[in-house]
């Protein structure tokens, strides 16, 4: 399997959307294996995080995204279940769980419901700690044009994930701790 050919695929009729995508997702690609790399945990699968982290975000190309020449019909927080629905029907069924669980540090299903997301109602947060890492590198990187590769840093990352909650950032120092984050 072939991620960015993958990603292509998906993106052939947004071509401006699918090279930042995969410019983005390259960047969290190399965040999560820097952080598998530095954390040293036995028996992680280097392989699937690579992979996941270059997929993680394959759904953007069905939302309704203008300023990344996006026209589809389901609203950005859809991008993480949308993935998750290609990469199944692709036969990625674990990548599909990256997808669906890497939004934040996760969404449970009192967030959806507090927040109203047009969202199913059920726990979406990485369980495994390969969807940890991809999930956490994930947070270095926005998409936005001009930022795309300049890493957030860890006061940044929690700086933003403070506006969903105490617990987010919680979360995140968690994290932190077991990756070794400094």
């Amino acid at each position: 399997m072939d991620p960015t050919a993958l990603l292509q695929h998906y993106f052939a009729d947004a071509p401006e959307a699918g090279t930042i995508v995969l410019e983005h997702s390259r960047l969290v690609a190399a965040k999560a294996l820097q952080i598998t790399d530095h954390c040293c945990m036995a028996g992680l699968d280097r392989q699937f995080i690579e992979e996941a982290a270059l997929l993680h975000d394959i759904g953007v190309c069905r939302v309704h995204a203008p300023g990344m020449g996006l026209i589809g019909a389901n609203p950005y927080i859809c991008h993480g279940i949308l993935g998750r629905e290609i990469l199944e029907r692709e036969g990625l069924a674990r990548h599909a769980l990256v997808c669906e669980r890497h939004i934040g540090v996760g969404l449970t299903i009192e967030d959806i419901r507090a927040q109203q997301l047009p969202l199913p109602h059920r726990d979406m947060v990485p369980v495994s700690r390969e969807e940890q890492i991809v999930c956490c590198a994930d947070l270095f990187y926005s998409k936005h044009p001009g930022k795309i590769a300049v890493e957030k840093s860890l006061a940044d990352v929690k700086q933003s994930l403070a506006r969903f909650g105490s617990n987010k950032v919680s979360t995140f120092e968690t994290w932190q701790q077991l990756f070794s984050l400094t």
